[in-house]
């Protein structure tokens, strides 16, 4: 077995986005793209020699073959040991885990989240730091910049691991070890949660129903649910990964898991259910005739978290994403703790974490965690509810409620138009831009502007700074109006606008959603044009 450097030529579009590269599965079997981008990465990257890397994904569409070429380009470049789940296989919060449980320089984690899988599919990877979390940018940018101008890159002429087989393996000089991808994640969520309690509560009758989205979540969830925890076989449905997602959208949103919604809804609604996404990172919360939106499961977990053996005693602090809703502010403000509001993507919570100032975090794209790891978790939401309830001993419902009547309730949606003509959707925010320094002072339904700006955020931690993350157009009774677009898509551009309305814990706390923000809507639509310069008449998607 020898040590080959293959002659190259870059490609332009290989720039990182907020969860790494994305594109087209197509895009990907270019020849050498995946070589050229996972060089660059280790290029970028210092100490390799004699250290272990993390290399996982959720199955989707060429996850095999990526992972096999990551692995051998691994061996090429130094590494001394490399730890893959079997099958190629590891949720995103699983590789943070194993990143930070084996000490490892970093993971290379292949996933498009919550995107849809397949031959015409999406595709992604990025590289995950030491401390579990996703490369903050000054290593994303090094990457990108070295893609620019690779001209080779070093692989071991070896045959594949097989990826089927548990133990040590070698390539080239390299320890390859095929690992259970659950173990070791499951080992910790029996430290953080009280699952003696989790088991009396399903041997109790409690019913639930856990959509896995044929996604990476499955295997997690039968280990850990069905099979730790004793709830009963079927309370897992679509837990078999599948390259394809079975034909679905790997996204827990009331358009994509539609069917376990109207369970919820319906005559005979269990008690509770849940769902995730591609890469595990996300979930979906449910009770019987009521959804919790992410942000108010944010605000919940947090305002609850000392019933959780994790978290006993207490929060250093909560952050969330600027677009995510103010309710989790409440929460901090009532327990005298640090609030943080960050840019989307996760990688800005981790210095935060790291320093110890936060120790939950959450994201309105269904994306909660803490600091047990460095990514969102979609499982670790749905364990931390399941431990409120068994506690509690009152419906989700109940819950939810009492919430509202003591802190009040952030009515909040998000409106995603997918696939924007870029150019229009630039403009669009361009000019919306240049409008919001008159805004302020403004009366508009009632409401006054207190602040209108493109959301700057300074990392107290480290003092970089990242700017232009949205606009934000906030109100003196506590609403907002946000714009962005999001980095997460692969055709065209994605506008998120999100809207929010405070209600006190006093006022009317039981008025439907988008009822309740349609005076909302119609202004973002008149200030921003968003309609009628997308030619859409409505959004792709409602959260």
């Amino acid at each position: 077995m020898t040590m080959q450097q293959i002659k190259t030529t870059p490609f332009s579009d290989q720039k990182p986005g907020t969860s790494g590269l994305r594109k087209r599965v197509p895009v990907f079997q270019q020849a050498n793209y995946i070589e050229n981008f996972i060089q660059s990465i280790f290029d970028s990257l210092e100490g390799i020699a004699g250290r272990t890397l993390v290399i996982g994904g959720d199955g989707r569409f060429y996850n095999d073959v990526v992972v096999q070429k990551a692995i051998k380009i691994a061996a090429a470049n130094g590494f001394a040991r490399v730890l893959v789940g079997q099958g190629g296989l590891l949720s995103t919060p699983g590789a943070s885990h194993i990143i930070r449980h084996y000490k490892a320089l970093g993971g290379i984690v292949l996933s498009a989240s919550h995107n849809p899988g397949g031959p015409d599919g999406d595709f992604g990877i990025k590289y995950n730091i030491d401390n579990g979390g996703p490369a903050p940018e000054r290593i994303t940018d090094a990457v990108f910049a070295r893609s620019k101008v690779i001209d080779s890159y070093k692989i071991v002429d070896a045959p594949d691991v097989d990826l089927g087989k548990l133990g040590t393996h070698k390539s080239g000089d390299m320890i390859v070890e095929v690992i259970d991808p659950v173990a070791d994640y499951a080992d910790l969520m029996e430290t953080l949660f009280d699952f003696d309690a989790l088991r009396a509560l399903f041997a109790g009758g409690f019913r639930m129903q856990f959509d896995a989205m044929s996604a990476i979540t499955g295997p997690y969830a039968h280990a850990i649910l069905e099979g730790k925890l004793g709830a009963p076989k079927g309370t897992v449905i679509n837990g078999t990964p599948l390259p394809d997602f079975g034909g679905g959208h790997p996204d827990p949103n009331l358009v994509y898991a539609k069917p376990l919604f109207d369970l919820l809804m319906g005559p005979d609604a269990p008690d509770f259910g849940a769902a995730s996404d591609g890469d595990g990172d996300r979930n979906l919360i449910i009770g019987r005739n009521i959804f919790v939106t992410p942000s108010d499961s944010l605000a919940l977990i947090a305002a609850n978290a000392t019933l959780a053996p994790g978290y006993r005693n207490g929060i250093a602090g909560i952050a969330r994403s600027m677009p995510t809703s103010a309710a989790a502010d409440k929460v901090a403000e009532k327990l005298g703790i640090e609030m943080h509001e960050t840019p989307t993507g996760w990688k800005f919570f981790g210095n935060l974490l790291d320093a110890g100032r936060v120790t939950i975090c959450g994201e309105e794209s269904s994306g909660t965690g803490s600091n047990h790891v460095r990514e969102k978790d979609g499982l670790w939401a749905v364990l931390f509810w399941l431990n409120i309830l068994a506690v509690r001993k009152q419906s989700v419902e109940a819950i939810v409620k009492e919430h509202w009547a003591t802190y009040g309730r952030n009515y909040y949606t998000r409106h995603d138009y997918e696939e924007v003509d870029a150019a229009i959707a630039n403009a669009l925010v361009d000019d919306l831009r240049a409008k919001l320094p008159g805004l302020v002072g403004q009366g508009f339904e009632g409401m006054t502007v207190s602040y209108a700006d493109d959301f700057s955020y300074s990392d107290p931690v480290d003092g970089s700074v990242s700017g232009k993350q949205g606009i934000r157009i906030g109100f003196s009774n506590g609403s907002r109006i946000v714009l962005r677009l999001s980095g997460t898509g692969t055709v065209g551009a994605t506008l998120r606008l999100y809207l929010e309305r405070y209600e006190t814990a006093n006022g009317h706390l039981d008025l439907d959603t988008q009822s309740a923000l349609e005076p909302l809507i119609q202004l973002a639509e008149r200030l921003s044009g968003l309609r009628q310069r997308t030619g859409r008449a409505a959004p792709n998607v409602i959260t």
